[in-house]
C-alpha cells in the first residue's frame, strides 16, 4: 500500500501583521514590520519596550464575553485561526465524518498570562480566591482540546510542547496521523501568547531580546551583522491539512503539499544550540529524505533565523552542510524580521507564510537586512520579496532544549 499524500486545504493567521490572511500576507509583500511599543501592561521599569503584539485582536470577534473570560489568550489566538483556517478549507462541517477529523496544536507556554494573574490573587487575597479556571486556561492542550470541542471534532486530539519547535512538530505528528490513516483531516499549527511581564522579564533576563527601544522596527534583523537579539511576538498560525483524495473528491483548493518531516535532538545545551549545527542538520536532512526528495530540489529555506548572534550563525552553518556548494544557490529568509518570535507559534505563522509563497511563487523577505555579516554569505532575500519559481520548501523551527524541527512542503500541480 502506498504512502496517503497530504495536502493543505485552509490557512488561518493572527499576528502583529494583522488579524486576516489577506492583510498577514499583504504586510508580508510589502516587508512591513509588525513591531512596535508593548501596550499589554506598563513597560516602565522593563529593560525593553516594545514586541510583535497584536494590537487590533479583538477576542470577541470569535468568542462571547463569558467565554473570553474563561480562555487565556493563546487559545483565544488558536480559536481565531483555526475558525479561519476551517472556513479557508471550504469543508462542509454538517457532512464530514468528525471521527476522521482531529487536532494537534503546539505551544511553548501556554496560559502564561492566567498562570501570572492567577499567582497575584493567591498572594494578594488567598487560595480561596483564584479562579477555578486557572487549570483549564493555563494548559497548553487547551488550545486543542477547545478548537476540537468548538467544532465537534473527534479524531486525534493533543498539545505539543517542545518550545519554539512545538508548531513544525505538532505538524509533523499531524502530517504523520493522516498519512498513516488514522484520521483524514487535522487542524494544526501553533498558538502563544507569552508578551506578558513574565515572559518578557524572563527572556530579557536572560539576553536573549533585542533592546533597540529606540527603534523597535529595525530591531529583528537576521543574519545581519549587527543583530542582537530577538523580539518576542505572539499570535497563531493554523493549518487544515488532508489526505489527498479525500481533499480531490470535495473539489478543496489546494495550497502546497505537505510533504515531509523531520525532528533531531542536539543533546548539549538547554538554550544554546549545537555550535557545529549538527541536530539541526540532522533534522533538515531527515525531513527532505522523509519527502522523498534531494537537497537539489529544494528551492527556498523559511530559516528559523531567530535575530541572535548564535542561532543565525549555527543555522548558516547546517544549511551549508546539508546542500553543499547548492547552499549558495538557495533563497533564505526569516518572516521573524517581520512579526518577531513567536515562539511555538512560529512555525505555524511561517507554515501560513510558506503556503502562501508556494502559490504566488515568491519567496518572503528579510527585513532590516543593512549590513551583511562576513561569516555569514548565503542569499538572505534582503528586504523585498522575490518572484521565483518555487517547488519545494523547508521550514525550520529550533527550541530551547535542543529540540529541532524542519517541515518540507511542495508546489501541488
Amino acid at each position: 500500500m502506498s504512502e496517503r499524500r497530504v495536502v493543505i486545504t485552509g490557512l488561518g493567521a493572527v499576528c502583529c501583521l494583522g488579524q486576516d490572511l489577506k492583510t498577514v500576507w499583504d504586510g508580508v509583500l510589502q516587508g512591513r514590520s509588525g513591531i512596535g511599543p508593548i501596550t499589554l501592561f506598563d513597560t516602565t521599569d522593563y529593560d525593553v519596550h516594545f514586541a510583535g503584539e497584536c494590537t487590533d485582536f479583538d477576542p470577541e470577534q470569535w468568542v462571547n464575553k463569558r467565554g473570553v473570560r474563561r480562555l487565556d489568550r493563546f487559545t483565544l489566538f488558536a480559536i481565531a485561526a483555526g475558525d479561519m483556517a476551517i472556513q479557508d478549507s471550504g469543508i462542509d462541517m454538517a457532512a464530514v465524518d468528525r471521527s476522521r477529523f482531529g487536532c494537534i496544536i503546539g505551544s511553548g507556554v501556554g496560559g502564561l498570562g492566567e498562570i501570572e494573574a492567577q499567582h497575584a490573587v493567591v498572594m494578594e487575597k488567598g487560595p480561596s480566591r483564584v479562579s477555578p479556571f486557572l487549570v483549564p486556561k493555563m494548559m497548553i492542550n487547551a488550545a486543542p482540546g477547545q478548537v476540537s470541542i468548538r467544532h465537534g471534532l473527534r479524531g486525534p486530539n493533543l498539545a505539543v510542547a517542545t518550545a519554539c519547535a512545538s508548531a513544525a512538530h505538532a505538524m509533523g505528528d499531524a502530517l504523520n496521523v493522516v498519512r498513516r490513516g488514522l484520521s483524514d483531516i487535522m487542524v494544526t499549527g501553533g498558538a502563544e501568547a507569552a508578551i506578558t511581564t513574565l515572559g518578557l522579564s524572563g527572556f530579557s533576563n536572560m539576553k536573549a531580546l533585542s533592546k533597540k527601544n529606540e527603534d523597535p522596527q529595525r530591531a529583528s534583523r537576521p543574519f545581519d551583522r549587527d543583530r542582537n537579539g530577538f523580539v518576542l511576538g505572539e499570535g497563531a498560525g493554523i493549518l487544515v491539512i488532508e489526505e489527498l483524495e479525500h481533499a480531490k473528491a470535495r473539489g478543496a483548493r489546494i495550497y502546497a503539499e505537505l510533504a515531509g518531516f523531520g525532528m533531531s535532538g542536539d543533546g548539549s545545551h538547554i538554550t544554546a544550540p549545537d555550535p557545529e549545527g549538527a541536530g539541526m542538520a540532522s533534522a533538515m536532512s531527515t525531513a527532505i529524505e522523509d519527502a522523498g526528495l534531494f537537497p537539489d530540489d529544494i528551492d527556498y529555506v523559511n530559516a528559523h533565523g531567530t535575530s541572535t548572534p548564535l542561532n543565525d550563525a549555527v543555522e548558516t552553518k547546517a544549511i551549508k552542510h546539508v546542500f553543499g556548494d547548492q547552499a549558495r544557490n538557495l533563497a533564505v529568509s526569516s518572516t521573524k524580521s517581520q512579526i518577531g518570535h513567536l515562539l511555538g507559534a512560529s512555525g505555524g505563522v511561517e507554515a501560513v507564510v510558506v503556503s502562501l509563497g508556494i502559490l504566488n511563487q515568491v519567496a518572503p523577505p528579510t527585513i532590516n537586512y543593512e549590513t551583511p555579516d562576513p561569516e555569514l554569505d548565503l542569499d538572505y532575500v534582503p528586504n523585498e520579496p522575490r518572484e521565483m519559481k518555487i517547488n519545494a520548501v523547508i521550514s525550520n523551527s529550533f527550541g530551547f532544549g535542543g529540540h529541532n524541527g524542519t517541515v518540507v512542503f511542495k508546489r501541488f500541480d
